[in-house]
């Protein structure tokens, strides 16, 4: 058996230790070095017998063990050969993390460090017996009627003669945990200080359980005799899964800042509400970094968090030929899920399938997709800017006017569409128009069902296609409905 005992700069007083946990984070830590940790009074204990292989041996795990951690710091640590005796070792001479020292023979370790000898020190020493050794030399059966069987069944399993046998430690199945503030706070704004302690305990728990956050509560425990008010919450939701301590953290700055406390907190809470599995980016095999493929998601969330979610919106596809019901805009929310670059293509194709299905146009989705080539109904020029409401425009002897007489350049793209779903009905005819002075625009021609007719426009104007265009009936309605730059 090989153990090894953990002991943290600072270690809780009893008080605090149901609030702020320090040591249940490093036994938590140490779960990934090995299943069976435990914790005996504040030292973490690691049995890593089972372990050292997959590590490469004893030195390469210490030296993964005692690699500097930003989010816990070691005071010391001893190894031995059963816990025990890690423990004693710890006690008497830790070793720093930067220098390892000489370790104790076993006989010669102070009695003191052997928690069961502890009510029988006083005799004990009275006796003679200052170490281990010397206990262990006195009669068995004398010990035994003097100090009761449990005194030598601890020093059998100090010496590796019993199993040691501890409740190891286990993750729980949601993350909650409390930390009681060493003063009380009237700054919202200062609570994301004493925050980052419970954010760097719920990245460890995420990391082990193999998770990412998708929603989580902090709590704040206010002081009853300022206000009614007995506690604030505040919940903070991510498109994707994360792990990124360092995001979610900003992303709290950004949600306390217009956060007022009607009276001093004292106690803060963080819980998850909602994960998923957490799945990890592969090393690429080559000298450059694979590039975070959530990134801009993290960018999204922020800009809604500090300008509020209805000022950033997202883009939503929909399933119709007319141009105004072609998409629409939501706010950037919880329910927002960003696909990965490798899932790009598959959800564009898709998109074209639904539309093949539900539209004139064909589409050969297994065709490699590129910007630059769309659908049979985007091919003809498309505006930049699209009108709100299709502006109706003056009809002079069949031929539309704004700001002048418009020359038709290109058309007719026709529109037929919304029977069959139920809403408007679109009969339309569009063109590519230019005007003297509002320079290029998008007018369409609405159709009544009336037979068309062609109409020869006034000598003059060029159309770019001929002499004359089908402009439909003198009686047809023109409107505008997009501007290009």
């Amino acid at each position: 058996m090989q153990w090894i005992a953990l002991l943290l700069e600072a270690a809780p007083t009893d008080a605090a230790a149901p609030l702020s946990d320090p040591v249940r984070a490093l036994g938590w830590w140490a779960l990934r070095f090995t299943p069976r940790v435990a914790r005996v009074g504040h030292v973490v204990l690691l049995e890593v017998s089972g372990s050292l292989r997959l590590w490469g041996g004893l030195p390469a795990l210490l030296s993964q063990v005692l690699k500097p951690n930003l989010a816990l710091a070691l005071d010391g640590y001893a190894q031995a050969a059963t816990s025990l005796e890690a423990i004693a070792q710890l006690a008497v001479a830790p070793c720093s993390p930067l220098q390892a020292r000489a370790a104790w023979p076993v006989d010669a370790l102070p009695l003191n460090t052997l928690a069961a000898a502890a009510p029988h020190l006083p005799t004990l020493v009275r006796l003679g017996c200052t170490t281990w050794g010397q206990l262990r030399a006195l009669p068995r059966a004398g010990v035994a009627r003097r100090f009761g069987a449990p005194l030598l069944a601890a020093l059998d399993q100090a010496y590796g003669e019993r199993p040691d046998v501890y409740p190891w430690l286990t993750l729980p199945e949601v993350f909650d945990a409390r930390l009681e503030l060493p003063n009380a706070v009237e700054n919202a704004s200062a609570l994301l200080f004493a925050a980052r302690r419970l954010l760097a305990q719920l990245r460890v728990w995420l990391q082990l359980r193999q998770q990412g956050v998708l929603a989580l509560e902090l709590i704040w425990y206010l002081d009853e005799r300022r206000h009614s008010a007995h506690q604030g919450a505040l919940q903070l939701c991510s498109g994707a899964p994360t792990q990124d301590s360092g995001h979610l953290q900003r992303l709290l700055a950004e949600h306390l800042v217009r956060v007022t406390l009607p009276a001093p907190a004292h106690t803060l809470r963080l819980r998850t509400l909602e994960v998923a599995p957490w799945v990890g980016t592969s090393n690429s095999l080559l000298d450059a970094p694979t590039p975070a493929a959530d990134g801009w998601l993290q960018t999204l969330e922020r800009l809604s968090a500090r300008l509020s979610a209805h000022r950033v919106l997202r883009l939503q596809p929909r399933l119709d030929h007319r141009p105004e019901q072609m998409q629409r805009w939501l706010e950037v929310d919880s329910t927002f899920v960003a696909s990965s670059p490798l899932n790009k293509r598959a959800r564009a194709q898709k998109i074209l399938k639904k539309l093949t299905a539900h539209a004139s146009f064909t589409a050969d989705t297994s065709a490699p997709l590129n910007p630059s080539v769309t659908p049979a109904w985007a091919q003809p020029h498309a505006p930049t800017w699209l009108l709100t409401q299709p502006l109706e425009l003056d009809v002079h002897h069949g031929v539309p006017h704004y700001h002048g007489a418009l020359t038709l350049l290109d058309g007719p793209q026709r529109l037929e569409v919304g029977w069959w779903g139920g809403g408007e009905l679109a009969l339309r005819d569009y063109f590519v128009a230019r005007s003297a002075h509002a320079g290029w625009l998008w007018v369409y021609r609405q159709r009544l069902g009336a037979a068309d007719t062609s109409v020869t426009l006034p000598a003059g104007k060029d159309t770019g296609l001929g002499t004359s265009m089908d402009t439909g009936a003198p009686s047809a309605r023109w409107f505008l409905h997009g501007l290009f730059a």
